[in-house]
């Protein structure tokens, strides 16, 4: 499973996705909405408001409920991470391209003494509790980062073949399905299931109105919070595990702990 964005020729569907990268990369520098670090070209991007954001986003019933949180390690979700240690919520951040076998750094608010430093990037490395996905425990709520999210309508059909319009929830991200392959990493060790909401919080700029195409292994939000609102699409089915047809070699290699649940 590594995202459509990861074939060998590009699709249709993935120079569509990039366009819309760059459309929106574009937007939040020229209208002055981007935030540290710059440029917001090729990652996350930061976002004025993204405190706000993390706000909005706690006072929702799915972070109220959730004791542990997996979250993204970039810029904009900075506040997000600091405000679940600060609300007594484990998180767990996945490590750099999931280069070792341990791959998830555990923050434990009970044991943390600096939460501002434990949550940025190079801080959780230092602070942080490196481990495995075995010694994950079950996550209560995903928060991923985007650079888009679609909210155009889409038509989906029903199990009697029945006709409807909803919501869409689509996400594009930078391009390298990291974050989607973790999610199918946790699902197929069964840390997170069909009941373990992903959300995201994004800057009004970052919503589209272009339906985004969701492949089986594409991880849908179900929860995307603004600084100014919030959008709850209608459900989509997540992945149910990693698709090991989906990985290369190469890519087994580079991520060991693939290779290690390939072997059993």
């Amino acid at each position: 499973m590594t995202g459509s964005d990861h074939s060998d020729e590009p699709s249709a569907t993935a120079v569509d996705k990039e366009s819309i990268r760059q459309r929106v990369w574009n937007d939040l520098e020229e209208s002055g909405e981007a935030r540290f670090p710059f440029p917001p070209h090729g990652r996350i991007p930061n976002f004025a408001g993204a405190d706000e954001a993390a706000d909005r986003l706690a006072d929702q019933p799915e972070w109220r409920s959730a004791s542990t949180i997996k979250a993204n390690p970039d810029a904009p979700q900075l506040p997000v991470r600091r405000r679940a240690l600060r609300d007594g919520k484990t998180v767990y951040m996945a490590v750099p391209r999931l280069a070792d076998e341990r791959c998830f750094l555990k923050l434990d608010p009970d044991v943390l003494e600096d939460y501002d430093a434990a949550t940025t990037v190079s801080g959780s490395s230092e602070h942080g509790e490196q481990v495995g996905p075995d010694a994950v425990e079950e996550i209560d709520l995903i928060v991923s980062g985007s650079v888009a999210v679609s909210v155009a309508p889409r038509v989906t059909k029903s199990a009697s073949g029945d006709s409807r319009e909803v919501d869409d929830g689509g996400r594009i991200g930078k391009g390298e399905g990291y974050s989607d392959l973790e999610y199918a990493i946790l699902r197929g060790l069964g840390l997170v299931d069909e009941t373990t909401t992903v959300a995201t919080t994004v800057h009004e700029r970052q919503l589209i109105d272009d339906p985004v195409s969701i492949g089986d292994h594409d991880v849908s939000m179900e929860l995307i919070v603004t600084p100014e609102r919030v959008i709850r699409p209608d459900e989509s089915e997540q992945p149910t595990g990693i698709d090991w047809d989906l990985l290369s070699d190469e890519r087994l290699e580079e991520i060991p702990v693939l290779k290690r649940l390939r072997e059993q």
